[in-house]
Protein backbone atom coordinates (compact mmCIF):
# COMPACT_ATOMS: atom_id res chain seq x y z
CA UNK A 1 0.00 0.00 0.00
CA UNK A 2 1.68 3.01 -1.36
CA UNK A 3 0.31 5.08 2.32
CA UNK A 4 2.92 3.26 3.53
CA UNK A 5 5.83 5.38 1.76
CA UNK A 6 6.80 8.67 1.38
CA UNK A 7 7.09 8.79 -2.19
CA UNK A 8 8.80 12.22 -4.03
CA UNK A 9 6.33 14.05 -5.68
CA UNK A 10 7.54 14.03 -8.96
CA UNK A 11 5.90 15.05 -12.38
CA UNK A 12 6.97 12.68 -15.22
CA UNK A 13 6.31 15.68 -17.50
CA UNK A 14 9.73 17.18 -15.98
CA UNK A 15 11.55 14.59 -17.77
CA UNK A 16 10.47 15.05 -21.03
CA UNK A 17 12.90 16.46 -24.00
CA UNK A 18 12.15 17.03 -27.90
CA UNK A 19 14.56 13.85 -29.23
CA UNK A 20 14.63 14.20 -33.08
CA UNK A 21 15.28 10.95 -34.83
CA UNK A 22 18.39 12.45 -36.62
CA UNK A 23 19.93 12.10 -32.92
CA UNK A 24 19.60 8.63 -32.26
CA UNK A 25 22.37 6.43 -32.86
CA UNK A 26 20.25 3.30 -35.21
CA UNK A 27 23.88 1.96 -35.90
CA UNK A 28 27.20 1.88 -33.56
CA UNK A 29 30.47 3.70 -34.14
CA UNK A 30 32.84 2.39 -36.41
CA UNK A 31 35.08 1.36 -33.36
CA UNK A 32 33.60 1.06 -29.88
CA UNK A 33 36.05 3.96 -28.87
CA UNK A 34 35.36 6.05 -31.29
CA UNK A 35 31.95 6.99 -30.21
CA UNK A 36 32.48 10.40 -28.14
CA UNK A 37 32.31 11.18 -24.22
CA UNK A 38 31.20 13.84 -22.66
CA UNK A 39 32.26 14.24 -18.88
CA UNK A 40 30.54 16.26 -16.35
CA UNK A 41 32.95 17.44 -13.92
CA UNK A 42 32.49 19.81 -10.76
CA UNK A 43 29.76 21.50 -13.17
CA UNK A 44 31.06 21.78 -15.86
CA UNK A 45 30.97 20.01 -19.41
CA UNK A 46 33.47 18.71 -20.84
CA UNK A 47 34.02 17.24 -24.57
CA UNK A 48 36.19 14.68 -25.51
CA UNK A 49 36.34 10.92 -27.30
CA UNK A 50 36.20 7.51 -25.21
CA UNK A 51 39.43 6.64 -25.53
CA UNK A 52 40.66 9.02 -23.52
CA UNK A 53 38.30 8.39 -20.56
CA UNK A 54 41.46 7.27 -18.79
CA UNK A 55 42.71 10.71 -18.31
CA UNK A 56 39.99 11.76 -16.53
CA UNK A 57 40.26 8.88 -13.77
CA UNK A 58 42.48 7.62 -11.52
CA UNK A 59 43.82 5.05 -9.06
CA UNK A 60 41.96 6.68 -6.53
CA UNK A 61 38.73 5.21 -8.81
CA UNK A 62 36.92 1.71 -9.25
CA UNK A 63 34.55 0.71 -12.16
CA UNK A 64 32.34 -1.27 -11.94
CA UNK A 65 31.06 -3.23 -14.81
CA UNK A 66 27.88 -5.85 -15.48
CA UNK A 67 28.72 -8.88 -17.14
CA UNK A 68 25.68 -10.55 -18.18
CA UNK A 69 25.33 -11.47 -21.83
CA UNK A 70 22.57 -10.76 -24.15
CA UNK A 71 20.79 -13.82 -25.32
CA UNK A 72 19.38 -14.44 -28.83
CA UNK A 73 15.92 -13.92 -27.61
CA UNK A 74 13.71 -13.25 -30.65
CA UNK A 75 12.69 -16.13 -32.15
CA UNK A 76 11.39 -16.20 -36.05
CA UNK A 77 9.08 -18.80 -36.73
CA UNK A 78 6.51 -19.95 -39.32
CA UNK A 79 3.27 -21.48 -39.15
CA UNK A 80 1.97 -23.78 -41.35
CA UNK A 81 0.23 -21.58 -44.17
CA UNK A 82 3.66 -19.61 -43.98
CA UNK A 83 2.97 -17.02 -41.75
CA UNK A 84 5.48 -14.98 -39.96
CA UNK A 85 5.35 -15.47 -35.88
CA UNK A 86 7.50 -13.50 -33.52
CA UNK A 87 8.67 -14.73 -30.19
CA UNK A 88 10.33 -12.71 -27.81
CA UNK A 89 11.65 -14.15 -25.02
CA UNK A 90 11.12 -11.90 -21.73
CA UNK A 91 11.77 -14.26 -18.82
CA UNK A 92 11.73 -17.94 -18.08
CA UNK A 93 8.66 -19.65 -15.83
CA UNK A 94 9.57 -23.14 -15.75
CA UNK A 95 11.04 -25.31 -14.40
CA UNK A 96 12.99 -22.64 -12.81
CA UNK A 97 12.50 -18.77 -12.46
CA UNK A 98 16.64 -18.54 -12.28
CA UNK A 99 18.11 -17.47 -15.66
CA UNK A 100 21.49 -19.19 -14.03
CA UNK A 101 19.49 -22.32 -14.41
CA UNK A 102 17.21 -22.08 -16.98
CA UNK A 103 20.06 -22.08 -20.20
CA UNK A 104 21.05 -25.74 -18.47
CA UNK A 105 17.30 -27.54 -19.01
CA UNK A 106 17.91 -30.10 -22.05
CA UNK A 107 14.00 -31.53 -22.41
CA UNK A 108 11.77 -28.48 -21.86
CA UNK A 109 11.50 -24.99 -20.65
CA UNK A 110 8.36 -22.57 -20.57
CA UNK A 111 8.80 -18.61 -21.13
CA UNK A 112 6.96 -15.40 -21.13
CA UNK A 113 6.79 -13.48 -24.18
CA UNK A 114 5.56 -11.38 -26.32
CA UNK A 115 4.40 -12.50 -29.68
CA UNK A 116 4.25 -10.86 -32.70
CA UNK A 117 1.01 -11.58 -35.02
CA UNK A 118 -0.50 -14.05 -32.15
CA UNK A 119 -3.26 -14.11 -34.04
CA UNK A 120 -2.06 -16.80 -36.79
CA UNK A 121 -0.71 -19.11 -34.31
CA UNK A 122 -4.16 -20.91 -33.63
CA UNK A 123 -2.09 -24.73 -33.05
CA UNK A 124 1.05 -25.94 -31.86
CA UNK A 125 4.36 -25.07 -34.11
CA UNK A 126 7.47 -27.23 -34.81
CA UNK A 127 10.75 -25.59 -36.40
CA UNK A 128 13.87 -27.35 -37.01
CA UNK A 129 17.64 -26.01 -35.32
CA UNK A 130 20.81 -27.35 -36.29
CA UNK A 131 23.44 -27.24 -33.47
CA UNK A 132 26.75 -28.34 -34.54
CA UNK A 133 25.52 -30.64 -36.43
CA UNK A 134 22.77 -32.02 -34.51
CA UNK A 135 19.51 -31.64 -36.50
CA UNK A 136 16.53 -30.64 -33.32
CA UNK A 137 12.63 -30.40 -33.81
CA UNK A 138 11.08 -27.70 -31.63
CA UNK A 139 7.88 -27.73 -30.24
CA UNK A 140 6.11 -24.24 -28.81
CA UNK A 141 2.63 -24.15 -27.75
CA UNK A 142 1.07 -20.67 -26.09
CA UNK A 143 -0.88 -19.56 -23.83
CA UNK A 144 -2.20 -15.95 -22.93
CA UNK A 145 -1.12 -14.49 -19.16
CA UNK A 146 -2.22 -11.01 -19.91
CA UNK A 147 -3.19 -7.82 -22.13
CA UNK A 148 0.44 -8.02 -23.56
CA UNK A 149 2.16 -11.26 -23.07
CA UNK A 150 2.12 -15.17 -23.20
CA UNK A 151 3.97 -18.01 -21.66
CA UNK A 152 5.20 -20.24 -24.49
CA UNK A 153 6.55 -23.62 -23.85
CA UNK A 154 9.00 -25.04 -25.67
CA UNK A 155 10.09 -28.74 -25.71
CA UNK A 156 12.35 -30.88 -27.97
CA UNK A 157 13.70 -34.06 -28.55
CA UNK A 158 17.16 -34.45 -28.12
CA UNK A 159 18.25 -34.03 -24.42
CA UNK A 160 22.03 -33.87 -25.39
CA UNK A 161 21.23 -30.13 -26.74
CA UNK A 162 20.11 -27.85 -23.74
CA UNK A 163 18.20 -24.76 -24.41
CA UNK A 164 21.24 -22.32 -24.25
CA UNK A 165 23.15 -24.00 -26.98
CA UNK A 166 19.32 -24.48 -29.11
CA UNK A 167 18.74 -20.88 -28.33
CA UNK A 168 22.46 -19.48 -29.87
CA UNK A 169 21.99 -21.22 -32.62
CA UNK A 170 17.98 -20.36 -33.79
CA UNK A 171 17.39 -16.97 -31.90
CA UNK A 172 18.36 -13.77 -33.25
CA UNK A 173 20.09 -10.84 -30.97
CA UNK A 174 17.23 -8.27 -29.48
CA UNK A 175 17.96 -4.66 -30.21
CA UNK A 176 16.05 -2.28 -28.90
CA UNK A 177 12.76 -1.29 -30.06
CA UNK A 178 12.98 2.00 -31.20
CA UNK A 179 16.14 0.34 -33.43
CA UNK A 180 13.36 -0.27 -36.60
CA UNK A 181 15.38 -2.28 -38.65
CA UNK A 182 16.61 -6.48 -38.95
CA UNK A 183 19.84 -7.46 -37.18
CA UNK A 184 22.82 -7.93 -38.92
CA UNK A 185 25.43 -9.53 -38.56
CA UNK A 186 27.30 -7.36 -37.08
CA UNK A 187 25.13 -6.85 -34.47
CA UNK A 188 25.61 -10.12 -33.13
CA UNK A 189 29.18 -8.63 -31.91
CA UNK A 190 28.67 -4.67 -31.46
CA UNK A 191 25.54 -5.35 -29.30
CA UNK A 192 27.08 -7.09 -26.73
CA UNK A 193 30.55 -6.03 -24.54
CA UNK A 194 33.86 -7.32 -24.86
CA UNK A 195 33.35 -8.99 -21.30
CA UNK A 196 30.06 -10.44 -21.17
CA UNK A 197 29.96 -13.66 -19.85
CA UNK A 198 27.06 -15.09 -18.22
CA UNK A 199 23.91 -15.67 -20.43
CA UNK A 200 20.65 -13.78 -19.43
CA UNK A 201 19.95 -10.41 -21.06
CA UNK A 202 17.53 -9.73 -23.73
CA UNK A 203 18.91 -5.74 -23.37
CA UNK A 204 22.42 -4.74 -23.98
CA UNK A 205 24.28 -2.93 -20.66
CA UNK A 206 25.09 -0.25 -22.86
CA UNK A 207 27.21 1.52 -20.95
CA UNK A 208 29.61 -1.23 -21.73
CA UNK A 209 29.75 -1.63 -25.55
CA UNK A 210 32.32 1.66 -25.59
CA UNK A 211 35.48 -0.34 -23.68
CA UNK A 212 37.64 -2.41 -26.09
CA UNK A 213 40.82 -4.35 -25.06
CA UNK A 214 42.67 -0.03 -25.61
CA UNK A 215 40.56 0.84 -23.37
CA UNK A 216 41.19 -1.52 -20.36
CA UNK A 217 45.02 -1.13 -20.67
CA UNK A 218 44.90 2.50 -20.78
CA UNK A 219 43.07 2.15 -17.58
CA UNK A 220 45.13 -0.31 -15.85
CA UNK A 221 48.03 1.82 -16.66
CA UNK A 222 46.48 4.14 -14.93
CA UNK A 223 45.54 2.17 -12.50
CA UNK A 224 41.95 2.31 -12.11
CA UNK A 225 40.94 -0.93 -10.38
CA UNK A 226 37.62 -2.49 -12.03
CA UNK A 227 34.75 -5.16 -10.25
CA UNK A 228 32.21 -6.94 -12.00
CA UNK A 229 28.65 -7.69 -10.96
CA UNK A 230 25.66 -9.30 -12.72
CA UNK A 231 22.53 -7.83 -13.22
CA UNK A 232 20.38 -9.36 -16.45
CA UNK A 233 18.47 -7.09 -18.34
CA UNK A 234 15.05 -7.22 -19.03
CA UNK A 235 12.66 -6.15 -21.62
CA UNK A 236 11.17 -3.20 -19.00
CA UNK A 237 14.26 -1.22 -19.06
CA UNK A 238 12.56 0.33 -22.30
CA UNK A 239 9.18 0.65 -20.86
CA UNK A 240 8.07 4.12 -21.02
CA UNK A 241 6.61 5.83 -17.74
CA UNK A 242 3.05 6.07 -19.41
CA UNK A 243 1.64 7.88 -16.22
CA UNK A 244 1.56 11.47 -15.03
CA UNK A 245 3.60 10.83 -11.92
CA UNK A 246 6.25 8.46 -10.83
CA UNK A 247 3.34 6.50 -8.07
CA UNK A 248 1.56 5.15 -10.77
CA UNK A 249 4.51 3.17 -12.31
CA UNK A 250 5.20 -0.28 -11.85
CA UNK A 251 8.77 -1.36 -12.43
CA UNK A 252 9.83 -4.40 -13.73
CA UNK A 253 11.67 -6.95 -11.48
CA UNK A 254 15.30 -8.52 -12.64
CA UNK A 255 17.84 -10.96 -11.23
CA UNK A 256 21.04 -9.91 -9.61
CA UNK A 257 23.71 -12.48 -8.81
CA UNK A 258 26.41 -10.84 -6.29
CA UNK A 259 29.63 -13.59 -5.21
CA UNK A 260 31.99 -13.21 -2.26
CA UNK A 261 34.56 -11.48 -4.94
CA UNK A 262 32.48 -8.70 -5.52
CA UNK A 263 31.96 -8.09 -1.65
CA UNK A 264 35.47 -8.38 -0.57
CA UNK A 265 36.69 -5.94 -3.06
CA UNK A 266 34.15 -3.71 -2.44
CA UNK A 267 34.74 -3.63 0.93
CA UNK A 268 38.47 -3.31 0.00
CA UNK A 269 38.18 -0.50 -2.16
CA UNK A 270 35.75 1.39 0.75
CA UNK A 271 38.00 4.57 0.31
CA UNK A 272 37.61 4.45 -3.70
CA UNK A 273 35.08 6.35 -5.72
CA UNK A 274 33.06 3.52 -7.09
CA UNK A 275 32.00 3.99 -10.46
CA UNK A 276 28.90 2.40 -12.26
CA UNK A 277 29.15 1.72 -16.07
CA UNK A 278 25.71 1.99 -16.68
CA UNK A 279 22.37 2.18 -14.81
CA UNK A 280 21.87 -1.46 -14.40
CA UNK A 281 25.37 -1.14 -12.45
CA UNK A 282 24.14 1.49 -10.39
CA UNK A 283 20.41 -0.77 -10.12
CA UNK A 284 22.77 -3.80 -8.80
CA UNK A 285 24.93 -1.68 -6.06
CA UNK A 286 21.84 0.23 -4.62
CA UNK A 287 20.42 -3.25 -4.37
CA UNK A 288 22.77 -4.88 -2.98
CA UNK A 289 23.21 -2.52 -0.13
CA UNK A 290 19.80 -2.64 0.63
CA UNK A 291 19.96 -6.84 1.09
CA UNK A 292 22.67 -6.06 3.42
CA UNK A 293 21.33 -3.97 4.98
CA UNK A 294 17.77 -6.20 5.34
CA UNK A 295 20.27 -8.75 6.63
CA UNK A 296 22.00 -6.78 9.00
CA UNK A 297 18.45 -6.55 10.17
CA UNK A 298 17.26 -10.20 10.52
CA UNK A 299 14.86 -9.22 8.02
CA UNK A 300 12.97 -12.37 6.94
CA UNK A 301 13.19 -11.49 3.23
CA UNK A 302 16.34 -9.79 2.10
CA UNK A 303 16.75 -10.90 -1.10
CA UNK A 304 13.76 -9.67 -2.61
CA UNK A 305 13.92 -5.95 -3.26
CA UNK A 306 10.31 -4.27 -4.07
CA UNK A 307 10.40 -0.73 -5.90
CA UNK A 308 9.50 1.65 -3.43
CA UNK A 309 10.75 0.09 -0.39
CA UNK A 310 13.56 2.99 -0.21
CA UNK A 311 11.16 5.38 0.40
CA UNK A 312 9.58 3.84 3.23
CA UNK A 313 8.09 6.57 6.03
CA UNK A 314 10.93 7.76 8.19
CA UNK A 315 10.20 5.71 11.15
CA UNK A 316 10.55 2.55 9.17
CA UNK A 317 13.90 3.43 7.16
CA UNK A 318 16.59 3.16 9.29
CA UNK A 319 18.69 1.50 7.12
CA UNK A 320 19.23 4.30 5.01
CA UNK A 321 19.90 6.99 7.26
CA UNK A 322 22.31 4.57 10.04
CA UNK A 323 23.27 1.40 8.51
CA UNK A 324 26.52 2.05 6.40
CA UNK A 325 28.22 0.42 3.17
CA UNK A 326 30.99 -1.55 5.04
CA UNK A 327 28.09 -2.82 7.20
CA UNK A 328 25.22 -3.85 4.64
CA UNK A 329 28.48 -5.64 2.41
CA UNK A 330 29.59 -7.29 5.71
CA UNK A 331 26.40 -8.74 6.15
CA UNK A 332 25.96 -10.24 2.63
CA UNK A 333 29.37 -11.87 3.32
CA UNK A 334 28.82 -13.42 6.16
CA UNK A 335 25.32 -15.00 5.14
CA UNK A 336 27.53 -16.21 2.37
CA UNK A 337 29.87 -17.75 4.08
CA UNK A 338 27.51 -18.88 7.09
CA UNK A 339 25.79 -20.90 4.26
CA UNK A 340 28.86 -21.89 2.19
CA UNK A 341 28.01 -20.07 -0.68
CA UNK A 342 29.86 -18.60 -3.89
CA UNK A 343 27.43 -16.32 -4.28
CA UNK A 344 23.29 -15.25 -4.05
CA UNK A 345 20.34 -13.94 -6.20
CA UNK A 346 18.65 -10.97 -5.74
CA UNK A 347 15.29 -9.82 -7.16
CA UNK A 348 15.13 -6.36 -7.74
CA UNK A 349 12.25 -4.10 -9.17
CA UNK A 350 14.47 -1.14 -7.24
CA UNK A 351 13.50 2.19 -8.55
CA UNK A 352 16.61 5.17 -8.08
CA UNK A 353 14.89 8.40 -8.46
CA UNK A 354 15.52 11.81 -7.16
CA UNK A 355 14.69 11.68 -4.04
CA UNK A 356 16.97 8.54 -3.78
CA UNK A 357 20.15 8.56 -1.51
CA UNK A 358 22.36 6.73 -3.27
CA UNK A 359 24.70 4.21 -1.10
CA UNK A 360 27.17 2.38 -3.06
CA UNK A 361 28.62 4.68 -6.23
CA UNK A 362 28.48 8.79 -6.48
CA UNK A 363 29.41 8.76 -9.81
CA UNK A 364 28.33 6.92 -13.16
CA UNK A 365 29.16 6.75 -16.99
CA UNK A 366 25.90 6.06 -19.37
CA UNK A 367 24.50 6.85 -22.52
CA UNK A 368 21.88 9.14 -23.24
CA UNK A 369 18.52 7.81 -22.45
CA UNK A 370 14.94 7.89 -23.60
CA UNK A 371 12.63 11.23 -22.73
CA UNK A 372 10.31 10.19 -19.41
CA UNK A 373 12.62 7.04 -18.74
CA UNK A 374 12.77 5.59 -15.65
CA UNK A 375 16.69 5.68 -16.57
CA UNK A 376 16.46 9.54 -16.99
CA UNK A 377 14.82 9.54 -13.19
CA UNK A 378 18.03 7.40 -12.20
CA UNK A 379 20.35 10.24 -13.76
CA UNK A 380 18.61 12.38 -11.89
CA UNK A 381 19.50 11.01 -8.38
CA UNK A 382 22.94 11.53 -9.33
CA UNK A 383 22.74 14.72 -10.46
CA UNK A 384 19.98 16.55 -10.20
CA UNK A 385 18.18 19.05 -12.92
CA UNK A 386 21.59 18.84 -14.17
CA UNK A 387 20.74 16.55 -16.62
CA UNK A 388 18.59 19.02 -18.73
CA UNK A 389 21.57 21.53 -19.22
CA UNK A 390 23.76 18.23 -20.10
CA UNK A 391 21.50 16.90 -22.76
CA UNK A 392 20.51 20.66 -24.61
CA UNK A 393 24.51 20.78 -24.78
CA UNK A 394 24.89 17.12 -26.31
CA UNK A 395 21.36 17.91 -28.66
CA UNK A 396 23.68 21.04 -29.61
CA UNK A 397 26.88 19.38 -30.35
CA UNK A 398 26.32 16.44 -32.54
CA UNK A 399 26.30 13.41 -29.63
CA UNK A 400 24.52 10.81 -30.61
CA UNK A 401 21.60 9.23 -28.43
CA UNK A 402 20.15 5.77 -27.03
CA UNK A 403 21.90 2.52 -26.80
CA UNK A 404 24.72 2.86 -29.95
CA UNK A 405 24.79 5.84 -28.80
CA UNK A 406 27.57 8.47 -27.35
CA UNK A 407 28.61 7.90 -23.56
CA UNK A 408 28.58 10.43 -20.32
CA UNK A 409 30.63 10.25 -17.04
CA UNK A 410 29.17 11.77 -14.48
CA UNK A 411 31.92 12.85 -11.91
Amino acid sequence: MLNQYHIPQIDISDYDYELPDEKIAFTPAAERDESKLLVFQDGVIHDAKFSDIASFLSDQDMLVFNNSKVIRARLIVHNKTGARIEIFCLEPLAPSSEISTIFKENRAVTWKCFIGNARKWKEPLTFEVTVEGTQLTIHADHERLDENSFQVHFRWDNPSITFAEWLEAYGKIPLPPYIKRETNPSDNERYQTIYAALEGSVAAPTAGLHFNEKTFQALKEKGVQTAWTTLHVGAGTFKPISSDTIDQHQMHEEQIYVDSTLIKTLLAASDKRIIAVGTTVARSLESIFIAGAKLYLNDPDPFTIHQWEPYKNQENKKWIDEITKEEALEAILAYLEHNQLNQAMIKSSLIIMPGYRLKMSKSILTNFHQPKSTLLLLISAYIGDNWKEIYEHALSHQYRFLSYGDANLYL
